[in-house]
């Protein structure tokens, strides 16, 4: 940064930036330039003289530029600006007419400076810097020309030719303000007034005038109003009078026709009497044949419904005697299919049975061939429970039991055991073997097994039913003491 700082190139940026300010100065110096509503006005070169036809002619060293800008020599040129606006001056001048009626006319200008040149040029040497004299100026200017506009015409010009004076005026003043390099835009009048009522009185003849005029054409007005009212009035009369006849025609026309229809009526009512009764018979007819046409109409319906009823009847029996034959046919079939079944079956059965009990004889037969000692034993065997109730039946059929003996109720069971005792007895001395001997060898299966050797169908043991009725043999029954 310091090298920088000491290089050359900040001192040319400087230099750069000092000469670009002295240019913007210098520029602004020698640049100008005017707006839209100014003109520049430069001094500084010498006149020139030229000939022209003969003439010598000065040529101004002022140079005018308007609305633009220009260079200009410092130093020994200088540039002045110089409005151009338009400004409004209010004039009042008081003055005698030509025929010496004291008038006062007030009136309103547009003055400004000129545009060419030379105008100014002329303005610049006389109002520059003092734009606001313009102003007085051009006020005592056309006033002077307004007056003195005034004393050559009359009131009568003045108040019917204001445009006339108006010209006047700016033909006499523009010359004058042309030397001092001011221009009129425009001139009206505001007001002509005076002090004595000149002007009004004026006006009185022509008031009275038409005044005048006025109440004739009021008159007249009102007598043609009066006339057309009185015509109005006769021709309302007649209107009326017409009106009335109108009436008392139209009232002859509806008594003639109330009478008509007075008379007319009867003859109305009995026409439509007779057509109510043309009509009710009509409708009588009419109904009596809807009537018939409805009986008819009833009877077919019931025909219809009857023989419909009748052959849907017939139908549905055809069916339901069909529907039943075929219900039997169905069930005799059935009955005979279950007879053939049950048949079939019971001879089957029967086949089965006969073959069983053959089987059952061949083999018991063989058993016995071969083991007749063992099942001997078993069919004893099987009607110990037969014995047993043979010897219990007496006493069940005993209800009330009384017992007399020492022994109390004990001697029943005792009795009981000696009748087994003794079929025990009769048993050893007729078969060899007793009971006791009998269940030993049941238990044992001596002959169980021998027959289970030989037979195919094993012998049976002792059911429950045998067992039970073994055991109730046995005990001795409850007896009430």
């Amino acid at each position: 940064m310091f090298e920088f700082l000491l290089s050359p190139i900040p001192g040319f940026i400087a230099l750069a930036v000092v000469v670009f300010l002295i240019g913007l100065i210098y520029a602004k110096t020698v640049y100008k330039n005017a707006g839209p509503d100014e003109a520049l006005v430069i001094t500084g070169k010498k006149s020139k003289k030229t000939i022209v036809d003969g003439q010598a002619l000065e040529e101004s060293g002022q140079r005018v530029v308007h609305g633009q800008g220009v260079f200009i020599t410092p130093f020994f040129q200088k540039a002045f600006k110089i409005s151009l606006r338009s400004r409004a001056i209010e004039i009042t001048a008081v003055a005698q007419d030509q025929n010496g009626v004291t008038l006062t006319v007030e009136a309103v200008a547009i003055v400004k400076v000129g545009d060419d040149p030379a105008a100014i040029r002329a303005a610049a040497q006389r109002f520059l810097g003092q734009d606001k004299n313009i102003d007085g100026f051009a006020q005592e200017v056309l006033s002077g020309s307004l007056r003195s506009s005034i004393g050559g015409t009359n009131v009568m010009t003045i108040i019917q030719k204001r445009d006339e004076l108006g010209s006047s005026v700016l033909a006499t003043a523009r010359e004058s303000l042309a030397n001092q390099g001011v221009d009129v835009d425009s001139f009206e009048i505001k007001g002509i007034t005076d002090e004595n009522d000149y002007i009004r009185d004026l006006g009185r003849a022509e008031q009275a005038k038409v005044r005048r005029q006025a109440e004739v054409a009021e008159h007249q007005a009102n007598r043609e109003a009066q006339e057309a009212a009185i015509l109005a009035e006769q021709a309302i009369a007649e209107a009326q009078n017409t009106l009335a006849l109108r009436k008392a025609a139209l009232q002859l026309d509806t008594d003639k026709a109330s009478a008509e229809a007075a008379a007319a009526k009867p003859l109305a009512e009995a026409k439509a009497q007779q057509s109510i009764v043309q009509q009710q018979e009509l409708t009588a007819q009419r109904r009596a044949s809807l009537r018939k046409a409805e009986l008819e109409s009833e009877v077919n319906a019931i025909a219809d419904a009857d023989a419909y009823r009748i052959r849907v009847t017939a139908v549905a029996a055809a069916e339901a005697a069909v529907a039943a034959a075929n219900a039997d046919r169905d069930s005799r079939i059935a009955n005979a299919e279950a007879i053939r079944a049950e048949g079939q079956a019971n001879a089957d059965a029967i086949l089965a049975r006969g073959t069983a009990e053959a089987t059952a004889t061949r083999l018991s037969a063989e058993a016995v061939a071969e083991q007749s000692e063992a099942l001997i034993q078993l069919r004893m065997v099987e009607m110990l429970p037969e014995i047993a109730r043979e010897l219990a039946a007496p006493m069940s059929n005993i209800d009330n039991l009384t017992v007399i003996s020492t022994d109390g109720a004990s001697q029943l069971t005792k009795n009981v055991a000696s009748g087994f005792t003794e079929v025990d007895g009769v048993l050893k001395s007729t078969m060899g073997v007793g009971i006791r001997e009998l269940l030993g060898n049941l238990v044992g299966g001596v002959a169980a097994g021998a027959a289970a050797v030989k037979v195919s169908t094993p012998v049976p043991a002792l059911t429950t039913a045998q067992q039970a009725d073994v055991d109730h043999a046995l005990a001795a029954p409850a007896v009430e003491a």
